[in-house]
């Protein structure tokens, strides 16, 4: 089972800090991964170190970052390890941010424009990202109301692909959960092994073969 955060696990909040996870959520996150013999993992876009920084440390194998960063069920790290964004890049980001009155997330291994509160500057925001993004040779991730510019092979497909060869994920048939356009990639790669995605919310364009309506919906399935 791999678990989005941001819309699947918690609510969309106006802002990154703005979330109100349910109480004992790591603990809870806890319980499922026991319960599924270990066969459970968070894949995000947040960084590793921020999600636990609002829920508490967890010990189950995370993707943060989208895949940027991975560490197994004992914190050792998964992969070639994580790019740190390059100062110039993350200079440019916070330029214009200020100038077009979105909000710059600087993250370990990425930088984000969130321009929830200024839904306008959409296409501006992503416009500008691509073109930075492909000078610099990195990629950009779209999501709900923000662009992310991260390294070029980071993606959550391939997070997924990373996990499903440590035990005890091995020959499982892998299923994920998500909200976003980013999380098509988890999808995708589940199908690969086996199993397929679920979506949280309504878009209407998925290859998700589930669908649930809302975090609310996730946490009644997961009985949280």
């Amino acid at each position: 089972m791999f678990l989005d955060f941001d819309g699947t696990l918690v609510d969309i909040a106006p802002s990154p800090d703005a979330i109100a996870p349910i109480s004992g959520l790591s603990q809870k996150l806890s319980s499922l991964a026991h319960w599924l013999d270990g066969r459970c993992a968070i894949v995000s876009g947040r960084a590793i170190a921020d999600i636990e920084r609002h829920i508490g440390p967890l010990d189950l194998p995370m993707a943060g970052s989208h895949g940027s960063d991975i560490r197994g069920p004992d914190g050792a790290g998964i992969g070639k390890g994580a790019s740190k964004l390059p100062p110039e890049i993350e200079a440019e980001l916070r330029a214009f941010a200020a100038h077009a009155s979105v909000d710059y997330e600087h993250k370990p291994h990425g930088g984000a424009l969130h321009y929830r509160q200024n839904p306008s500057a959409g296409d501006a925001v992503l416009n500008f990202a691509t073109e930075l993004a492909g000078k610099h040779g990195w990629t950009v991730q779209s999501g709900k109301c923000v662009v992310e510019i991260v390294a070029s092979d980071a993606n959550k497909g391939a997070a997924v692909h990373q996990i499903m060869q440590i035990e005890p994920f091995k020959g499982a048939r892998a299923f994920f959960v998500g909200d976003d356009l980013t999380d098509e990639a988890g999808f995708a790669a589940c199908e690969a092994h086996g199993g397929t995605g679920i979506l949280v919310g309504n878009r209407p364009d998925t290859r998700a073969r589930y669908r649930l309506p809302d975090v609310q919906s996730v946490h009644q399935w997961l009985e949280f």
